[in-house]
């Protein structure tokens, strides 16, 4: 028996949704908005009350970060160490999601999951003293070993599910074939789950550029990332507001910048990896 759709019910479904997406788009963008607003407004502008809207710009608090903080060298040392710790997330998270889907062996991914879902100082403190025994506080490979930590969990539960998409067929032909496992995870599966790949990068890079306790803490005036330089904003007396928007601002960038160009990747490869065949 054929249902015949009602189209003022259709209307009415597809303006409920229309206002609902409005809504979350308001409630996501509006703290977004607000920051880059804020960041051309003197520190006095920031806090009045009530708001001020009209206010006239002012690149001031851009002019401070670049003539009284080596912002340059900040945002040098954060992509040093969010490339390296995504990279170190890929090389080892990738084909341990492809381990774990090709032997249905799924308790080293929880395992790494809950470590990741464990809070940040369970670990500082022991990674504190093994880096400081070995000389290395300080240096970018404690900041990219320790983030390492975020990003290989994500990178290993973003692809989980794109390697168990994969239908066990092609394997079995390819093992057939005389192909090793290291071989099939090379030249087979992984060109098959390049938008899971997409995904993952971006997830991990946002992850680990964000990420601020272990920097705070491991890093030096020569390794200092952004996220923890602009905390010098905040003084014991009074917090430069204008100049931590601004610094907010710039920080936010390349996140945004990068997911803006892969724009079409990340939505088609979340939405590959959500549907499990």
């Amino acid at each position: 028996m054929s249902t015949i759709s009602n189209p003022m019910s259709d209307r009415g479904a597809r303006i409920a949704n229309s206002i609902m997406l409005t809504i979350a788009g308001i409630i996501v963008i509006t703290p977004t908005f607000w920051m880059v607003l804020s960041s051309f407004k003197q520190s006095f502008e920031v806090t009045a009350y009530p708001p001020t809207l009209l206010f006239t710009p002012t690149l001031d608090n851009y002019a401070t970060l670049s003539e009284r903080t080596p912002f340059m060298s900040y945002a040098l040392n954060s992509m040093i160490v969010t490339l390296g710790s995504t990279f170190l997330g890929l090389l080892f998270g990738a084909p341990a999601a492809f381990v774990a889907s090709w032997t249905r062996v799924t308790w080293p991914a929880i395992v790494t999951l809950v470590a990741r879902m464990a809070p940040g100082t369970l670990f500082l403190l022991p990674w504190y003293l093994m880096f400081r025994q070995f000389d290395m506080i300080g240096s970018y490979w404690s900041l990219i070993l320790t983030h390492g930590v975020i990003t290989m969990p994500i990178v290993i539960w973003v692809l989980l599910p794109f390697f168990d998409n994969i239908p066990r067929s092609i394997y079995e032909a390819a093992q057939v074939d005389g192909c090793s496992p290291a071989y099939v995870f090379w030249k087979i599966a992984l060109p098959l789950v390049s938008s899971g790949l997409v995904v993952s990068t971006i997830l991990a890079f946002v992850f680990s550029w964000n990420y601020f306790l272990f920097s705070l803490v491991l890093s030096n005036s020569d390794t200092k990332t952004l996220i923890a330089a602009s905390f010098n904003f905040i003084g014991e007396g009074s917090t430069n507001w204008g100049g931590l928007m601004a610094a907010a601002t710039l920080i936010a960038l390349p996140p945004l910048v990068l997911a803006t160009l892969v724009q079409r990747w990340l939505i088609s490869g979340l939405t590959l990896g959500a549907v499990k065949g």
